[in-house]
């Protein structure tokens, strides 16, 4: 027995045999099957190929014909359609393909009648039109161009967006966290301004700001004109007062003023006077507010025959700092010591100020 018609057959016993689309299906079977060994060779040939073709339809006509019905009487035996339809080759025009004959396994007993001969069946249209093996030549194929069908974009697009507002929002947690968007006063620093102030017209109802607080880079040696290890130099008034006192900072004198707004006095030296006249002097106030009070003081200067500073006044903070003024001294001697005046609360608020230091500088 041929293998094909054996493979068939078996197929065939394991379901019902009868059923014509159980063995539709199973001829369907078969020519897939022989269409894998097809390609799966690539030795094989167009015309090899459709020989095998024509093999395995002739061998399901055979077995088919044998499910057929067996006719009661003789007649007239209809002329036998040998041209079973086989695999069109490539290039055959498809008017071709459709003068192929419909099946006819059971027409005479769908119109009532029975069958005149016994008709040996056409396969019916159940060849796949399967690729042909590697190897077969193929049309040219069309090299008009082809619509691309669009990407996708909609699960990178999204992932691509949620990562980015997560590096914004990291990187707006961590300027929060580090303090870049505070302000000085909010991280609890003064705010450094020029090296230099101008004088004023100092009036208490009046509105101009306070000076800040300077940092004092200048060439030459510094003078000291007060230390808090010398309280000898302090002059405080009857409602005023003065106290030498020390901490991790260091040692200071926490200086209050009178409530009748009397200011706390400190000593310059004629020595340290003669010293500085004829040249423009820088004097630094380095202090800070008592217990973090911020406060405004004021500055008052007599020289004696070398003149005064004018009034000053400062936004003294809680951090320790440097408040600088200068003054333009004639070139004479002094005759005698001079005063450097300062009000700790320009306010009348009671508020007091440590002073670490006083010191001078002639800039030549």
């Amino acid at each position: 027995m041929d293998p094909i018609e054996k493979a068939i057959r078996n197929a065939l016993e394991k379901g019902n045999a009868g059923d014509r689309s159980f063995r539709e299906k199973v001829y369907r079977s078969a020519f897939s099957a022989l269409d894998r060994a097809l390609q799966a060779n690539p030795n094989v040939t167009v015309e090899t190929a459709i020989n095998r073709r024509k093999a395995m339809q002739a061998k399901i006509a055979e077995i088919e014909a044998q499910f057929l019905p067996v006719p009661d009487k003789a007649g007239p035996s209809p002329v036998r359609n040998d041209a079973v339809p086989g695999v069109d080759a490539p290039g055959q025009p498809s008017a071709a393909r459709s003068q192929r004959s419909e099946p006819t396994f059971d027409a005479g007993e769908r119109n009532g009648e029975e069958p005149d001969a016994h008709v040996m069946p056409v396969v019916p249209d159940i060849i796949p039109e399967g690729p042909l093996p590697r190897n077969v030549a193929e049309p040219e194929p069309d090299r008009a161009p082809r619509r691309r069908r669009p990407r996708r974009r909609g699960l990178p697009a999204l992932f691509a967006g949620l990562t980015l507002v997560i590096v914004i929002g990291l990187g707006a947690w961590w300027l929060l966290q580090s303090g870049a968007l505070r302000t000085p006063e909010q991280r609890g620093e003064v705010p450094v301004p020029p090296a230099s102030v101008e004088d004023e017209d100092f009036s208490p109802s009046g509105g101009s700001a306070p000076l800040q607080t300077g940092q004092a880079e200048f060439s030459g040696e510094w003078i000291t004109v007060f230390t808090p290890l010398d309280p000898t130099t302090v002059s405080t008034p009857s409602d005023a007062s003065a106290e030498a006192m020390e901490d991790d900072s260091g040692a200071f004198m926490r200086v209050r003023s009178g409530a009748s707004g009397s200011a706390v006095s400190f000593d310059v030296g004629q020595g340290i006077l003669d010293e500085v006249s004829g040249s423009k002097a820088v004097f630094v106030l380095v202090a800070r507010a008592e217990d973090g009070k911020a406060t405004q003081i004021s500055i008052d200067c007599n020289f004696g025959e070398l003149g005064d500073c004018g009034r000053k006044r400062y936004e003294v903070g809680r951090e320790r700092g440097e408040y600088l003024f200068d003054v333009q001294f004639p070139d004479k001697r002094a005759g005698a010591a001079g005063t450097i005046a300062i009000t700790s609360d320009v306010e009348n608020q009671g508020k007091a100020i440590d002073i670490y230091e006083i010191r001078v500088s002639p800039n030549q």
